[in-house]
């Protein structure tokens, strides 16, 4: 990329209705010196933005990037250190992979997987190959083994594109599908067939009658793997139609616009990162800096030397900012806007006023979901609201949960119990009976037993059915929806029903927990799963202390009744806790090398988990 792909170009004229849809404009002032707005003119950007999906039913997230190539060639869309690429590059460079597509007679609904590390190829990659139908299986970089052959069994890809430093992984697996096509990005592999180099033997202009190969909204562009509660993860179909609505929406609420930069060190093959950061950036002609991971020590550098006025989070991101010593540059930046979702209620504060955000956009979303959820109104630790008069165009509701059978509660009836204001349940969202309302529409996996699965039929009235989240919630009298946990994360002990955030909040906030993390584990002859944390402690832990502010923060039912002191608390890609693993691993200080702690009730204290301790809660003739 030449140096014209680093102006500026916020100077550029308004955009004006086209085809049908009303783009987000371009700005006359820079984005830093843009007022905030009211809570009803963002819902009507975001209403505005989207309006016109569908007018044209071949006008996807591709053409949309063509038509702002041919507006404004040299403008950068995608920063970061490894290449950086214009409007006119990207257009260029997708068209390559497209061509290259179509003389490997890659048909429409072929899958290809792609394996890469953050880097605006990646991007250039997917828009490339969805233009002329084929669909692109996003593979999580960290995978290996076991679950990386299952994420590709699931999909089925007829050829893979995997980075070669990524390709060991790939390299020692057994069992590929038959006849799956191998094509390695970087450096030379003996025997392995490389596509970087040979895409040069494509062109970048525009496709030809006879080589275009049109799809439509309602077709699949995308598979992105979504973890659930238990087991593997799962596929979930994305449409060209979901690309639009995601990036249109999110161009409307945060008002992005071509003066706009965008800092995303989320992994771009996750639904946040790689759509919602991208497409919004895309739609409004801003641009997007890809940074490969998150990074405490070189996040304001980043932020202020690339001039980002936008920073897309997960709420773990800023809490380990805020944890983070004082950086010198941490309030030179000229964010105007952070977006993202889990930033809880006891980071919030800290993090807009420690770091000077002037506004802070948080949502709930599923990448397969029915619904979202937006926060405009900025109240501290809600994960937003849907207004009233959107309530029947996204019909949400919360519903009693059984803990124990892991179901929705029924009635005589065989009905669904709707919850109570501030009552907790489970979300879920309605799905209608409209094929053509693509929006309301589940577009499920590639397994339909795991489709059906999400689908809770007969909830209200019989025959109507709903999405369910598997996501634990309570909503205010303000209408606005707070998350609680994760449907599996959530245990019963003692008769009650113990919230593992809950729990990991309280003890964050005890001096010596750098972290926690928090499950229920089975002790026999008693019943339920009794709390358990593992922790990242300080020096200055004192475990007197500890024992003492959670007896007055937490009910004695919720108190871990074990504590195992880790390095570190293994987290997946997107910084969720890996949890499954070490609560499968239970309490026996004969297996597990880290120290063990046992909250005795009656000494009040935490005392050392030892063999004998261990055999004693074995037998049941420990006092729980």
């Amino acid at each position: 990329m030449g140096a014209s792909a680093q102006q500026d170009h916020g100077q550029q004229e308004p955009s004006a209705k086209r085809d049908g849809m009303i783009t987000c404009n371009l700005p006359s002032t820079r984005a830093r010196n843009r007022t905030s707005s009211t809570s009803a003119q963002s819902w009507m950007r975001a209403l505005e933005a989207t309006a016109g999906i569908g007018a044209d039913p071949w006008r996807i997230l591709p053409a949309i990037v063509a038509e702002n190539a041919e507006r404004f060639d040299a403008a950068p869309a995608l920063l970061s250190e490894r290449e950086s690429m214009s409007y006119g590059d990207l257009a260029r460079r997708s068209r390559q992979y497209a061509r290259w597509a179509l003389h490997e007679k890659i048909e429409p609904g072929d899958v290809v997987a792609l394996m890469m590390s953050n880097r605006p190829e990646f991007v250039a990659i997917w828009l490339g190959l969805t233009q002329i139908g084929a669909v692109v299986a996003l593979l999580s970089t960290g995978l290996v083994g076991r679950s990386l052959a299952h994420c590709i069994a699931v999909a089925q890809p007829k050829h893979a594109i995997v980075e070669t430093d990524l390709s060991k992984a790939f390299l020692s697996l057994r069992d590929l599908p038959p006849g799956l096509q191998l094509w390695l990005h970087g450096a030379d592999v003996s025997g392995q067939t490389r596509l970087d180099t040979r895409l040069s033997q494509y062109g970048g202009e525009t496709l030809s009658a006879a080589e275009a190969r049109p799809a439509a909204l309602s077709e699949p562009a995308l598979l992105i793997y979504t973890s659930g509660t238990t087991g593997l993860p799962k596929a979930a179909r994305i449409s060209h139609h979901r690309i639009m609505m995601w990036s249109a929406w999110f161009c409307g609420m945060t008002n992005a616009q071509g003066d706009d930069r965008m800092y995303d060190c989320l992994p771009l093959y996750h639904s946040v990162g790689g759509i919602v950061a991208v497409g919004a950036m895309l739609i409004a002609g801003g641009t997007v800096v890809i940074r490969d991971k998150f990074s405490v020590r070189h996040f304001w550098d980043d932020v202020v030397r690339w001039d980002c006025t936008l920073f897309q989070y997960i709420g773990e991101l800023c809490r380990y900012l805020v944890a983070a010593p004082t950086h010198p540059r941490e309030t030179e930046h000229r964010l105007r806007l952070c977006c993202g979702n889990g930033l809880r209620t006891e980071i919030w504060a800290a993090f807009k006023d420690r770091f000077r955000i002037p506004q802070i956009l948080e949502f709930y979303a599923a990448t397969e979901g029915s619904f979202s959820l937006f926060n405009v109104e900025e109240e501290p630790g809600a994960i937003g609201r849907i207004p009233p008069f959107l309530a029947h165009r996204f019909p949400a509701a919360l519903v009693k949960f059984d803990i124990e059978r892991g179901l929705p509660l029924r009635d005589a009836e065989g009905f669904c119990i709707a919850c109570a204001t501030d009552e907790i349940g489970e979300a879920i969202g309605r799905l209608k009976d409209d094929e053509t309302n693509f929006a309301a529409r589940f577009e499920g996996y590639t397994s339909q037993a795991d489709s059906e699965r999400k689908i809770l039929r007969n909830v209200f009235a019989k025959g109507d059915a709903w999405f369910r989240t598997g996501d634990l919630m309570r909503r205010n009298a303000k209408g606005f929806f707070y998350f609680i946990d994760r449907v599996g994360d959530t245990f019963r002990w003692k008769g009650e029903n113990v919230a593992s955030l809950e729990v990991e909040e309280a003890l964050r906030a005890c001096p010596g927990v750098a972290d926690a993390s928090v499950y229920g584990v089975i002790i026999p002859h008693a019943e339920g799963r009794a709390g358990m944390a593992a922790l990242v402690v300080e020096p200055i832990l004192d475990l007197v202390t500890l024992h003492n502010q959670l007896a007055e923060r937490l009910p004695d039912y919720a108190r871990p009744l074990f504590l195992r002191m880790r390095k570190e608390i293994a987290l997946t890609e997107t910084f969720k806790q890996k949890k499954r693993e070490i609560a499968a691993e239970g309490y026996d200080p004969a297996r597990i090398a880290d120290a063990l702690f046992f909250d005795d009730r009656a000494a009040k204290a935490y005392i050392p988990l030892d063999q004998a301790l261990y055999e004693a809660l074995q037998a049941g003739r420990q006092r729980l």
